[in-house]
């Protein structure tokens, strides 16, 4: 099965398995799905991350985080920049999940980063995905 926004199938897993109270839930991985997981992890919103060489391709598996009383960490993922429209914002432009408690995710030049961090070292791109 192809799939044509591999971004948004992840952020569609991601919510679903944290609706079900799964504790994990895996995808087809790729490296720009690494790099979000990675953000994700260092922002506190999942507990960890593996990826796993299989046959015939590797497989992303992500640990979902919650709280003590059983509340997924993630109350919202929105799909932002999509492939039939894409939202690029430059260093000024990149928006401000929930005033400041939420983060974005952006793809700049210099790598997939979290927006707080693109806007600290001045620079813009594509607007991925929020999260909160």
């Amino acid at each position: 099965m192809t799939i044509n926004d591999s971004i948004a199938d992840m952020l569609t897993r991601i919510r679903n398995a944290g609706m079900a109270r799964k504790p994990e839930t895996s995808m087809p991985s790729s490296k720009i799905l690494v790099a979000i997981a990675r953000i994700l992890k260092e922002e506190g919103y999942i507990e960890d991350f593996r990826v796993e060489e299989r046959r015939p391709y590797p497989v992303l598996t992500i640990k979902l985080k919650y709280t003590r009383d059983r509340r997924h960490a993630i109350r919202e993922l929105r799909r932002i920049s999509k492939p039939g429209l894409r939202v690029y914002a430059g260093k000024d432009e990149i928006p401000r999940v929930r005033n400041g408690l939420g983060i974005a995710i952006v793809s700049t030049p210099q790598g997939v980063m979290s927006g707080h961090e693109a806007r600290r070292r001045g620079i813009g791109g594509e607007v991925l995905c929020t999260v909160f």
